[in-house]
C-alpha cells in the first residue's frame, strides 16, 4: 500500500505545472497562500489550476482548508519527507557507506518549513 501512495505522490510532481505550483507552496510555508495567489503567481487559469491541486491533494502532498470564502492551500510537509525518505532508503541505500554526507541531507523539510 506505501508503494501506491509513494507513486502517486512522484507521478503528481510528474507534470510541469504541478510540480511548479508545489514549489511555490513549498516556499509559501506552513501558512500557504490561497488558490487565487497561486493563479496569479504562475499564470494558471483558475479552472486549470483546481484540477492540479484536486490531483495534488489526493496525493496527499498538498492540504486544503477554507478561510471563509477563500481556499488556502499549503504543502504536507510529512508526506513529501516521507517521499524523500523513499528515495533514501529505497534508491540511494548503500551511499551512506561510501560517503555518509552525500548520502543523507542536511536537515529535513520539516525542518525547513519552519524557518
Amino acid at each position: 500500500m506505501q508503494e501506491i501512495l509513494t507513486a502517486r505522490g512522484f507521478a503528481s510532481l510528474g507534470n510541469e505545472t504541478r510540480l511548479a505550483i508545489f514549489r511555490l507552496l513549498v516556499r509559501a510555508g506552513e501558512d500557504g497562500t490561497t488558490t487565487g495567489q497561486i493563479g496569479a503567481s504562475l499564470g494558471i487559469p483558475l479552472s486549470t489550476l483546481a484540477h492540479h491541486l484536486e490531483i495534488l491533494a489526493q496525493a496527499g502532498l498538498v492540504r486544503q482548508r477554507k478561510s471563509g470564502r477563500q481556499v488556502i492551500n499549503s504543502a504536507n510537509y510529512p508526506a513529501l519527507q516521507q517521499l524523500i525518505d523513499y528515495l533514501m532508503s529505497n534508491c540511494c541505500e548503500g551511499l551512506a557507506e561510501n560517503d555518509p554526507d552525500e548520502a543523507r541531507p542536511a536537515d529535513t523539510i520539516t525542518e525547513r518549513a519552519g524557518a
